[in-house]
């Protein structure tokens, strides 16, 4: 089978990427691959062996405007288009709602029922013909697989939509870690890592861990404009206890993890408040206590699972909250916690998969 994969970023920004290529053989099937070099610097591809890569190669900052990025998408859309019409693709994987949303005509037109929609975040379907665009992509599908079942409430209600986790296998055998290799401190250290956004709630956060010695505050992450900021602040305000580390590498969260006490989890936007994070899964399978926006999709799972605590930044007695929970904790019963989600991560991560591998195993999608 011919399978083309719309990346919508980097390669090494799209973890979930992982899930599709390691359940689909290289040699049964002729994988293609469509991914966008937005910072135009290199990166290694070497991994990828065995699937034809194709580079978009377009600048655009991550956090800049949405309205400030048509022209992007416009250009992403064309260069699809282009390689759509260069070769006969029997089966699509849009990896992100974006990509979809910019070739829906195509897809319904010449790939319906022959492709994945992989459904990430809730962005405009408070805008009609947005919302409807979706739909239609998820009623054209062959699946759709929803990273959060709190988007399903946008979604139409059928049978098509699956749970797809963004569980990272190579991390399982690095479970371990802290409790092998941790380094121990005076301070509980709340450590960050991923793309760093939310300026006025991390600002927030800064400010009240800032004037609390008993923490520390770390970032590990690509230090775009919003992260630029808020290194500014720190520097201006002479803060001694928040850190930042810069971009790293998916391994290196291994050496991070090492010398990290709680996770930070707290987004403050509206899609983040239905996601769910990669971080959420790493707090699981490294069993660490991680804090997650009362309210929020993540907050719900966290205190069900008894894996987390639900706070407000902006609560006076947020620092306070957070040290006495951490306090609290029986680590024999947090472990168990911890295995307990993960077991059941696991099993619908398994399901998943195993429907991946039947599809592009099989001679063609019937």
């Amino acid at each position: 089978m011919k399978v083309l994969i719309l990346g919508f970023s980097k390669i090494k920004y799209m973890p979930y990427l992982n899930f599709y290529l390691g359940n689909m053989s290289a040699t049964k099937n002729d994988i293609h691959l469509i991914y966008w070099n937005r910072d135009l610097k290199p990166e290694d591809t070497s991994f990828l062996k065995g699937i034809t890569l194709h580079e978009f190669n377009y600048y655009q900052e991550d956090d800049a405007p949405k309205f400030k990025k048509i022209k992007s998408f416009i250009n992403y859309r064309k260069f699809v288009l282009e390689v759509l019409n260069q070769n006969n693709f029997d089966f699509i994987i849009a990896l992100h709602t974006l990509p979809g949303v910019l070739v829906v005509d195509k897809l319904k037109k010449y790939f319906s029922e022959k492709y994945i929609f992989d459904y990430r975040d809730y962005t405009y379907e408070y805008f009609y013909p947005f919302k409807k665009i979706v739909h239609d992509l998820v009623n054209h599908s062959y699946v759709t697989f929803v990273s959060s079942d709190a988007f399903r409430m946008y979604l139409p209600n059928t049978n098509k939509i699956l749970t797809s986790h963004n569980l990272l296998l190579d991390s399982l055998s690095h479970r371990n870690e802290k409790e092998k290799f941790g380094i121990s401190s005076n301070k509980i250290r709340i450590s960050f890592w991923g793309f760093i956004r939310n300026e006025e709630c991390n600002n927030e956060i800064i400010k009240k861990i800032a004037a609390d010695n008993r923490f520390e505050l770390h970032y590990y992450g690509r230090e775009q404009q919003v992260a630029k900021n808020l290194k500014k602040f720190v520097q201006e305000n002479n803060f001694q206890n928040v850190f930042f580390h810069g971009e790293y590498k998916p391994e290196d969260r291994y050496k991070f993890v090492r010398q990290t006490d709680i996770i930070h989890n707290i987004y403050c936007d509206k899609n983040m408040m239905l996601a769910m994070s990669n971080k959420y899964y790493d707090g699981v399978i490294f069993r660490i206590p991680q804090i997650c926006m009362t309210g929020s999709h993540m907050a719900k799972k966290v205190s069900n699972a008894k894996i987390g605590l639900a706070c407000n930044p902006y609560n006076d007695d947020f620092t306070e909250q957070i040290y006495q929970y951490y306090k609290s904790i029986n680590t024999q019963v947090f472990y168990k916690n911890c295995d307990i989600e993960l077991q059941r991560i696991n099993n619908e991560y398994c399901s998943v998969s195993e429907m991946i591998k039947n599809i592009f195993c099989a001679e063609q999608v019937q």
